[in-house]
């Protein structure tokens, strides 16, 4: 039988050798496997096989418990009974190994029976050799903390100087330590994958994204199933509900699903366009009919032909353009400026407003046969607080879009997503999809959880508060007012007056000028003789 290396009497051993055998075996064990429990405990095994490094043990740092003391137990060793590894429990500061856990710092014994805090936990005195041991124990440190403890016996009278098993331990720690910390990111990567995983089969899940409209609430599936049911007539849709409701999303799919599919969708802004502008943007015009117009230019409606058209905001529409309006749906004509000469088309139409036209047209602001040509097939699109179990799907679809727009990788953590369903969204899929952008731009961290979220959540100082559904509408002026105005003073309209007719308008200052009679010059130096600008 071959004598054992830490046997006295062993003949002289090439230690320079057994060493580099030591980390080539282990080398080779990483590169055949990153699970640090099989790396380890090969480890623990090498050092006692050759070097005579017996009892080898990794204790590393237990989960912490609030309110509890720090603990640390074995994991992995290689010479202890699993009985003794069991035992082998330390408190931080318990004992030399607690010592080394506490203070980051490598503890070397030269006689375990002459050190009173050596606490024999694992291994009883009695198990021992009966020569003079010595016991090593240097901490395993992950990103600059101490996590754990690589600690072995040795028999104290060698051919084999301490110091050389201790540089060699040093290494073995660190390497540990590597593994350890390569063991967390793989975990941490594992994470962000299963949640990637979960936001793609939400991706693909078509029941709940049909059209392009994310979502099963039965507020939304309500709204789908009127449109679809009236998707193949050619009847005129009026789509309601408040600003960021997904307006556009819902007019292309009465569109799509439609037998005019594969015809034009045009949409169109109302709000966006000057008065001036109405009627040729809407109806095209002829050339020379004003200055610039060198060439002849066909309106949306024409462009729409045999398609739809979308026309949003139609409150802001003047009410000299709704009575032309209402005529080419009637008619299914149109002329355009400067011409005289009628144009057949084929279009259907698609409205939206965030306005109570029945309230307008009381108060002489929408003309009330437009309204009731308008009013055929109204539905009314549901807000986001109305359909709270849809915010997690859209929050989902909103990060994936963003990633892949500005090449990040950040997913939301569970808590995350319920934090954002609590929220009330007064600007709705709108001002949910911005202010995931803002996060996807902003985030410290590739994981948001629902306290890194907590500071791109609005406040209620963001956003001005919503006009209540009772607030009278302002009566509409003559219609000689929009082209003559009565003088009023610079103080005819106090701080309250012009902050309503902004907030009626959603902040649009050349509505709400109109609204009150004035001029958007005329407003706006109101607005900053008020301090409101």
């Amino acid at each position: 039988m071959a004598p054992h290396p830490t046997d006295p009497d062993t003949p002289a051993t090439d230690w320079h050798a057994q060493e580099l055998l030591l980390m080539r075996e282990v080398m080779k064990l990483v590169g055949r496997s990153l699970a640090p429990a099989f790396v380890l405990r090969e480890m623990l095994h090498l050092m006692s096989e050759l070097l005579g490094l017996n009892r080898g043990r990794m204790v590393l740092a237990d989960e912490a418990v609030p309110g509890a003391e720090r603990t640390a137990s074995v994991r992995h060793a290689y010479g202890l009974t699993a009985e003794e590894a069991a035992r082998g429990v330390f408190r931080w500061g318990e004992g030399i190994t607690g010592r080394v856990l506490a203070s980051g710092l490598p503890a070397i014994v030269q006689d375990v029976d002459a050190e009173p805090l050596f606490l024999f936990r694992t291994v009883a005195r009695a198990q021992l050799p009966p020569q003079t041991v010595a016991f090593i124990a240097l901490p395993i440190e992950v990103n600059g903390a101490t996590v754990g403890v690589l600690a072995c016996h040795r028999i104290r009278s060698r051919q084999r100087h301490l110091n050389d098993d201790l540089a060699l331990l040093r290494i073995l720690a660190t390497l540990a330590g590597q593994l350890l910390q390569l063991e967390q990111l793989v975990a941490e990567e594992r994470r962000q994958l299963a949640a990637r995983n979960e936001a793609l089969e939400h991706a693909l899940d078509v029941g709940s994204a049909r059209y392009g409209l994310i979502g099963r609430s039965p507020a939304l599936l309500q709204a789908l199933g009127e449109l679809e049911r009236v998707s193949q007539s050619q009847a005129t849709v009026l789509l309601l509900g408040e600003s960021g409701t997904g307006k556009e999303l819902f007019a292309r799919a009465v569109h799509l699903a439609s037998g005019r599919r594969d015809q034009p969708f045009i949409k169109v802004n109302c709000s966006a366009i000057p008065d001036t502008l109405f009627e040729s943007e809407l109806f095209g015009y002829e050339r020379g009919a004003f200055t610039g117009a060198s060439t002849a230019r066909a309106g949306w409606f024409e462009q729409a032909n045999s398609g739809t058209i979308f026309l949003d905001e139609i409150g802001e529409l003047p009410l000299a353009m709704q009575s032309k309006l209402l005529r080419t749906l009637q008619e299914g004509t149109l002329v355009r400026l400067g011409g005289t000469r009628e144009i057949r088309i084929d279009v259907r139409l698609v409205a939206a407003t965030n306005r109570d036209l029945a309230r307008e047209v009381q108060a002489g602001g929408f003309r009330q046969d437009l309204y009731y040509r308008l009013n055929v097939i109204p539905i009314r699109l549901p807000s986001l607080r109305e359909r709270r179990e849809d915010v997690r799907a859209l929050a989902l679809h909103f990060v994936s879009r963003a990633n892949q727009a500005h090449q990040r990788n950040v997913n939301l953590a569970p808590d995350a997503l319920a934090r954002l369903e609590a929220h009330d969204w007064p600007g709705n899929i709108r001002e949910l999809g911005n202010l995931i952008e803002r996060l996807v731009l902003l985030a410290d961290h590739t994981l948001v959880t629902a306290a890194a979220l907590e500071r791109f959540m609005p406040t209620a100082l963001d956003r001005a508060p919503p006009a209540p559904a009772s607030a009278p509408i302002p009566p509409a002026l003559p219609a000689a007012a929009g082209l003559v105005r009565d003088y009023q003073s610079a103080t005819s309209h106090d701080a309250q007056t012009l902050q309503d007719a902004l907030t009626r308008h959603q902040g649009n200052q050349s509505r709400a000028a109109q609204s009150l009679g004035l001029t958007l010059r005329q407003f706006s130096y109101r607005l900053r003789k008020a301090g409101l600008r």
